[in-house]
This record gives C-alpha cells, sequence and structure tokens, in this order.
C-alpha cells in the first residue's frame, strides 16, 4: 500500500488460507496500512470474509472486530469453530444454529436441492440477487451459502461459507465438515422444488391429479404444504435412498425438526 506508515504481522489459519495467494497461506506476513483501522476492515482488505473468521489474537489477546490496529501488531485469526467451545474468548459469530437453515446463491441450486433432500431447511430461487439474500439471511437467521466471497463481506452478513469446491459431492462434504450436520440428517422431509414441509395425505385428497397407474398401484401419498406437489414411493425412490446412503448415514434417532417424521417418502 503506497504512503502507508503502518504495519502488522498477521497470520491465517486452516480453511482461512483458501482465501490468501500461494505467497502468504500458511505463514506470517506484512500487511501495511494507514492510521488505525478496524481488524476487521484490514482482514476484509486482506481477501477474508469477515463471516468466516470466529477468532482473533492481537498480541495473544482476544479482540472483536471493531479492534483498532496499530503498528508492530501480530494478529492470529482463525476460521468459524461451529463443533469447539471457544465461549471463554471473544467469540465473533453467534451461537452456532441449533438447526442449519440455509439460502443459497444462484451458484448453488443443485447442492440447494441435495440440501433438501436430506431434510435441510434451503431456500433458493435462480433469480435471488445479492442484496436479497443477506436481507433473508438476517430476517430468518439463515447460513449464506455461496461461490462468490464478496457477498460475505456485507456488513449485515453474520453467518455465511464460502463453498470452495464446483462439484456438489465435494460441496456437500464441505458443508458435513463445517457445519458438523450428520446428526441433523432427516432425509424425505422437504420438497425439492420449494423447500415445504413434506405431509401425509389421504390418496383421496390427490386423486384427481394421479395418472392411471399410479392409482392403481400406490397407495400412500404425501404433498408439500407450500406447492401442493404430491409424492409417493415410486420408481425414483430406490435410487434416491441409494444416494442418501451413499451421501450420509442417517442417525436412528428422530431428533428434533420442523417438518413432521412421517413424511418420509420421495418419488
Amino acid at each position: 500500500m503506497k504512503n502507508a506508515s503502518n504495519e502488522a504481522q498477521f497470520r491465517f489459519y486452516e480453511e482461512l488460507n483458501d482465501f490468501l495467494p500461494d505467497s502468504r497461506r500458511k505463514k506470517a506476513f506484512s500487511h501495511r496500512f494507514r492510521g488505525r483501522p478496524s481488524v476487521k476492515h484490514a482482514i476484509e482488505a486482506i481477501g477474508v470474509p469477515h463471516p468466516e473468521v470466529d477468532l482473533i489474537l492481537v498480541n495473544g489477546r482476544a479482540v472483536d472486530f471493531t479492534h483498532r490496529l496499530s503498528d508492530g501488531d501480530v494478529v492470529s485469526v482463525y476460521p468459524v469453530f461451529e463443533t469447539l467451545d471457544i465461549s471463554p474468548v471473544v467469540r465473533l459469530r453467534p451461537t452456532p444454529l441449533r438447526r442449519s437453515r440455509f439460502v443459497a446463491d444462484v451458484h448453488l441450486g443443485k447442492l440447494a436441492r441435495i440440501l433438501r433432500l436430506l431434510g435441510f431447511d434451503t431456500l433458493y430461487q435462480n433469480d435471488f440477487d445479492d442484496p436479497e439474500i443477506v436481507r433473508i439471511a438476517a430476517a430468518e437467521d439463515r447460513i449464506i451459502l455461496t461461490r462468490d466471497r464478496h457477498l460475505l463481506q456485507a456488513a449485515a452478513v453474520s453467518r455465511g461459507y464460502w463453498v470452495r469446491s464446483g462439484q456438489v459431492q465435494a460441496q456437500l462434504r464441505e458443508l458435513f465438515q463445517r457445519f458438523d450436520l450428520l446428526s441433523q440428517v432427516r432425509p424425505f422431509r422437504r420438497c425439492l422444488r420449494c423447500n415445504g414441509c413434506i405431509r401425509s395425505v389421504d390418496k383421496a385428497a390427490v386423486w384427481e391429479r394421479l395418472a392411471p397407474k399410479t392409482k392403481l398401484y400406490y397407495d400412500h401419498f404425501f404433498r408439500c404444504d407450500g406447492c401442493g406437489q404430491v409424492y409417493w414411493k415410486g420408481t425414483h425412490y430406490d435410487a434416491l435412498a441409494a444416494l442418501v446412503t451413499r451421501w450420509v448415514r442417517p442417525p436412528d434417532a428422530p431428533g428434533t425438526q420442523d417438518c413432521p417424521p412421517n413424511a418420509d417418502l420421495e418419488d
């Protein structure tokens, strides 16, 4: 930085290095700055979105985002600890959600459908723009999932994750590791189309919407509360169930969930 008279030593840990050029990864490096900017401003100037940060130490002392840098400071920056309690120090983000709820950007449509298949409340529309995603996340206490790291730099964002991989199964593995999702898996509880809850319904209530062979061979049906889509254990169910088994091993315990446990079928 031209004419910057102050300098601090920064070191980023673990996956925060994904945001840095090779020359700065997994090592301490100098960052020059003018005046006394907040440590949050400095971190984002370096290229790391603040929702990915959960702990900052300046000269060995935990600080919050508003801490003002001084010449000669030594700064250590750590990633989100969803499964580790760091409450004795200054935690920079809200407590991890009891049930993870997401809003996904335009690049993550396939991932959103898989999350819904696994039972996760996941909002997605291909016409959501960045301000709308930020507004929804703040209003509904959702985690933003995005392939655009700049989206996470919005001041109103408190929870978010930059999805590193471009391949959907690798994306799913990332989320399971970051947010400890295995215990929350409840497959076939949400509509793949609209994210609504799926509930049991009498065959007579959906009779007019069924094809002749469906009427003949199936008796148990489910309907989405949101869009009205009808589901049954049809020809695609076994393939979907095999995918779920391959991706995760859902726990036997029913747990706490937003949708009722009887909505466990998908066509």
